[in-house]
């Protein structure tokens, strides 16, 4: 079997085959992941009780009007699974989002600057990063109990170092390029350059670092909620029910499991699109 030379720019493919196929979008996994999104951000509008009513006895078999059972307290686990979603991915989005302008601005800064000065601002996002993001979660949440806004920045804070030095590196790259210097050469400010040059090329990596990073705050927010932190008292979190539940999983399997599966679904749907999101920006670069 011989290969054809194919000129620039084309796939090369092989004698007696046919084109190249391209490759099919991530549907079924973007679709995956936008109605477990859609089933945390608009649950809490279809439970059918109360999420924090005590309505029967504890861990009551599902049936009946409660369709998965009841939890530790005799809450309805239909409810608390439709309601506990929502804070966890809007502070998981939110803390993505904080850290990935905080990744873009120090990344680009460093990059832009002198070698000297870029190389400082690492070294104190390095300092930062050697700390374990759980014990950022643990010591923010800690210290201000039921903050939104603490675990959000907890988990802006344990994901930000990553996305600086990977975009820091991105804007390098484009800042040695030769239409980057033929720009400075013909008299554009950097100002020219960071917003026609920089910026748009590394949008792709950007994008695709959100994506990774997005994962990553999943399981901060979930395991934070598993510790008892954030959002207190009955408020229901997946994290949380997953904890709370664990001693009966004997008794009543539906309230431990229903969470733990959502969970595990959000998080392996997310990772599988972030992935291939970085194969068609790989290949739409290549």
């Amino acid at each position: 079997m011989t290969t054809v030379l194919t000129p620039p720019g084309r796939r090369a493919r092989t004698a007696g085959t046919g084109p190249a196929r391209r490759p099919r979008p991530p549907l079924l996994t973007g679709l995956g992941t936008l109605l477990i999104l859609l089933l945390a951000l608009l649950g809490p509008l279809a439970a059918p009780h109360s999420p924090t009513a005590q309505l029967a006895a504890p861990f009551q078999q599902p049936g009946g009007q409660f369709l998965l059972g009841t939890d530790v307290l005799g809450r309805d686990v239909t409810s608390r699974v439709l309601s506990g979603g929502r804070t966890l991915v809007l502070t998981a989005l939110a803390g993505t989002v904080a850290a990935g302008a905080v990744g873009v601005t120090a990344g680009v800064l460093a990059a832009m600057v002198s070698r000297r000065l870029g190389d400082l601002l690492l070294r104190c996002v390095d300092a930062l990063a050697v700390l374990p993001g759980l014990l950022v979660v643990l010591v923010l949440a800690a210290g201000f109990p039921g903050s939104d806004m603490a675990l959000v920045a907890a988990v802006a804070l344990a994901t930000a170092p990553f996305s600086t030095r990977v975009l820091r590196a991105a804007a390098d790259t484009v800042l040695r390029s030769g239409y980057v210097e033929a720009a400075l050469a013909r008299g554009d400010t950097r100002r020219a350059v960071l917003r026609h040059d920089v910026l748009p090329n590394i949008a792709g990596p950007a994008l695709m670092d959100t994506a990774l990073r997005l994962v990553a705050s999943l399981h901060l927010t979930a395991t934070a909620g598993f510790l008892g932190l954030g959002p207190g008292g009955a408020a229901p979190d997946w994290g949380r029910m997953v904890s709370e539940n664990a001693p009966g999983a004997t008794l009543a399997a539906t309230p431990f499991l229903a969470p733990a599966l959502l969970l595990v679904l959000l998080s392996v749907c997310v990772g599988l699109l972030a992935g291939r999101l970085a194969d068609l920006l790989g290949r739409g670069a290549a």
